[in-house]
């Protein structure tokens, strides 16, 4: 079983952040000769990336860290020069969420149409499932910085995630259930494909540990739809849960209050990170307080933040995947690079080398690593969300679950990490 530890712990990772920010900052002639811009046999053309991140919808909120990750990641190579010679180019668009296809058809068809070499997103698996083939056939890079359904392992060439799939989370959550002394679990989960993935995960780990799931198995799922959710409440307090898991997005409005007015022990509600944020202008104080939750990912520097809020016009209150965002744009980017060409297929093929699958020489920002690539060397892009290199399914084999707990203002602070292999 793995342990998560405490935020000592995570003062380390900020400090990797930190550092791998300085290395963003740092000009040309303190660390490298070569020119940034200079792509070798470079195409010429300008690398056009696409946004297609939450605006509108049930993960709106998640939107503002991930459009400002991608912001400080496009503005850092901009800064130094741009790439074949030309700024990068950004095309933002809107996902919306699965209740409401068309505005996600609408975006990648113009992305599409755009002729981007990349797209960045989507934070939803749901919403991402429903544009991939499209994605596919156009021959685009997709990289998305916060799906986590197991299903999207492999499912394409073109296909690349920066957060790790839900057996790194689900694994972690199911373990901080358990070393917190819970052994009969229920399980509050939206009946997509986002948490009916994430809830068979926590279930093979917890019943391979001799525990048992009382309530969220298969067919006992929430409709995200459905207006009420008394009953499913109701159901899964009469097994007498030790803890409650909720894998949900915006409904958690409507579950929480049932689970609190029912009287029930809000310090054994755990969540995933479709709904772990901060909820104090939304549920009455200490509603949530001693409650726990998950989210993939590094804490962000403090100097990283001041970037991420400068990039996003205020600040940010959650940070959710701004990491994997900034980090899923300089993979495009050094991946064009090496590759000297910003066509997709391109991109592609480059994308496992210079995520570390190679070996290579770790480096840290757009400066560092494209003077490396500049001067013939093999790079380990070390990534600001302490992402592993991509697997042979373009997944990373390594990642950091921070654990999150709530105050009595129902607002989140993050008290420890989980370290995750691929194979555990």
């Amino acid at each position: 079983m793995a342990r998560w530890n405490s935020i000592a712990r995570g003062a380390a990772f900020a400090a990797v952040a930190t550092l791998s920010l300085a290395a963003c900052s740092t000009d040309s002639d303190g660390g490298s000769s070569a020119d940034p811009t200079d792509g070798g046999a470079a195409s010429g053309d300008p690398l056009k990336i696409g946004s297609f991140l939450p605006v509108t919808g049930s993960l709106a909120f998640l939107g503002p860290p991930e459009v400002a990750g991608v912001k400080v990641a496009v503005n850092e190579i901009n800064d130094a020069g741009g790439i074949f010679g030309a700024p990068v180019e950004l095309m933002e668009t809107d996902s919306g969420d699965a209740n409401n296809p068309t505005i996600g058809d609408q975006s990648i068809s113009e992305l599409i149409n755009a002729e981007v070499s990349a797209i960045i997103g989507a934070a939803s698996s749901a919403s991402t499932l429903l544009v991939l083939d499209d994605v596919d056939a156009a021959g685009i890079v997709m990289v998305s910085p916060a799906n986590t359904s197991t299903s999207l392992s492999g499912y394409s060439d073109f296909y690349f995630r920066t957060a790790p799939p839900d057996t790194a989370q689900g694994a972690a959550v199911a373990d901080l259930m358990m070393e917190d002394g819970a052994s009969n679990i229920a399980i509050l989960v939206q009946g997509d494909d986002y948490g009916v993935s994430f809830r068979d995960v926590v279930q093979a780990r917890v019943e391979a540990a001799g525990g048992t799931i009382t309530y969220g198995t298969s067919g006992e799922e929430v409709d995200p739809a459905g207006g009420n959710f008394n009953a499913n409440v109701e159901a899964a307090l009469a097994t007498s849960p030790d803890a409650i898991l909720m894998i949900a997005f915006d409904v958690t409005a409507q579950i929480v209050p049932a689970i609190a007015d029912a009287g029930y022990d809000m310090s054994k509600v755990y969540m995933s990170d479709g709904n772990t944020s901060n909820w104090g202008d939304t549920f009455a104080p200490g509603t949530l307080e001693g409650g726990k939750g998950t989210i993939p990912g590094s804490a962000p520097s403090d100097e990283f933040k001041a970037l991420l809020d400068e990039a996003n016009g205020s600040e940010l209150e959650d940070v959710s995947y701004a990491n994997e965002s900034y980090d899923a744009v300089m993979l495009v980017a050094l991946a064009a690079l090496q590759g000297g060409s910003s066509d997709p297929a391109v991109i592609q093929e480059n994308m496992a080398s210079v995520s570390g699958a190679d070996g290579g020489t770790e480096c840290s920002g757009w400066v560092e690593c494209s003077g490396l690539i500049n001067e013939g060397e093999t790079i380990n892009y070390q990534a600001l969300s302490l992402s592993g290199p991509f697997d042979d399914m373009n997944d990373p084999t390594a990642a950091v679950i921070g654990v999150w707990e709530y105050d009595a203002d129902n607002n989140i602070s993050r008290i420890g990490e989980v370290e995750w292999s691929a194979g555990e």
